[in-house]
């Protein structure tokens, strides 16, 4: 399989070519950038030395469809809206990172994410890619919208329980954290190291755009969800993402129950990790990879059920989970170029 990827000189760009260069059944064919065309990606990234030596090309969807059979882009939302028609009409197949296409209501889009929506044919169309709980079969996909980084970590962590009916909906709180990556590679007052550094920020209180993302997918899985509350904050470290959910248990419980269930709900997905009872995860653990590793606790005195769940924002929050849908997508194993070893220390 020959693969573009459109918003290579972004993090997630990046990480894909990382990923991508090593995978067995894909030709990493060419990298573009509409900001950067001519250019060479290892001026900004000297690491890729010896590994890119081709310089970045122009958005041209004809060209890109004469030359490869799948698109990643990872461009900025607002982008991807007007973009990925183009590339769909041109019969390309596409795993879009951005946020484009993840909210089915436009108008839900345009008011979280203040930009004019994509076109509502392809809102409809593009299957919604967390990959543990797919409901569709992405091999006739054309369209895969990735998960947010966010949504990732909190979906994964609460999906068992919202499934089994076994929390309260409208108790769900979801305390996150995130490293600097999770802004993006432009820098900005909030992102400056002396702003940064010692420091703990939380952010776009009761206004993020990955609100609406987490309610959709949890309302299709149990219409009484609604609003929840979503608290996002900034730490002084690059990678890494920790949910920390709370929600009270709508029956009588107990931690063998649902450690058991969370075992038994993912003892087929090689990238969820489920902990033993008591040992809970910490980002690094999960550090390069595409691993999500959920720990469970209750207590027994307010009955509150607590689940934390760690992931690398860039590979399971971003790139890593769109290579493992891309080999969804193309009929193998979901495994596929993405058996990193978490980098630890």
């Amino acid at each position: 399989m020959k693969v573009a990827i459109i918003g290579s000189t972004g993090y997630g760009g990046v990480e894909l070519i990382r990923i991508l260069q090593q995978h067995p059944a894909v030709s990493l064919y060419t990298n573009h950038s509409s900001s950067q065309d001519g250019s060479l990606l290892t001026e900004g990234y000297p690491h890729l030395q010896s590994i890119i030596d081709q310089p970045l090309q122009a958005i041209d969807t004809k060209k890109i469809a004469s030359e490869a059979d799948l698109v990643f882009t990872a461009t900025p939302s607002g982008i991807s809206a007007k973009l990925v028609p183009e590339l769909l009409k041109e019969g390309l197949k596409v795993i879009d990172l951005s946020g484009d296409y993840r909210l089915k209501n436009s108008k839900d889009y345009e008011q979280w994410y203040n930009k004019e929506a994509g076109d509502e044919h392809w809102l409809h169309e593009a299957v919604y890619g967390l990959t543990e709980w797919l409901e569709t079969d992405l091999k006739d996909a054309k369209l895969v919208a990735n998960p947010g980084c966010y949504p990732t970590a909190a979906l994964l962590g609460l999906a068992p329980l919202i499934k089994d009916r076994l929390i309260d909906e409208k108790t769900i709180i979801i305390d996150a954290k995130t490293g600097v990556t999770g802004a993006g590679k432009n820098p900005s007052p909030m992102t400056h190291f002396s702003e940064m550094n010692d420091n703990l920020k939380i952010y776009k209180v009761n206004k993020h755009q990955h609100i609406p993302e987490i309610e959709q997918v949890l309302t299709s899985w149990d219409a009484a969800v609604g609003a929840i509350t979503f608290s996002t904050h900034l730490l002084p470290m690059t990678r890494g993402i920790m949910t920390t959910m709370y929600a009270n248990a709508t029956e009588e419980v107990n931690i063998d129950q649902l450690h058991n269930l969370y075992k038994e709900s993912y003892k087929d997905d090689y990238f969820v990790r489920i902990r033993e009872k008591g040992i809970f995860p910490s980002t690094k653990e999960v550090y390069g990879s595409n691993f999500c590793d959920i720990s469970i606790a209750y207590d027994e005195r307010t009955n509150r059920i607590m689940i934390v769940s760690v992931i690398d924002n860039l590979m399971k929050g971003a790139s890593g989970q769109a290579v493992q849908n891309m080999n969804k997508m193309l009929g193998m194993e979901e495994t596929m170029g993405l058996e990193f070893v978490p980098v630890f220390p």
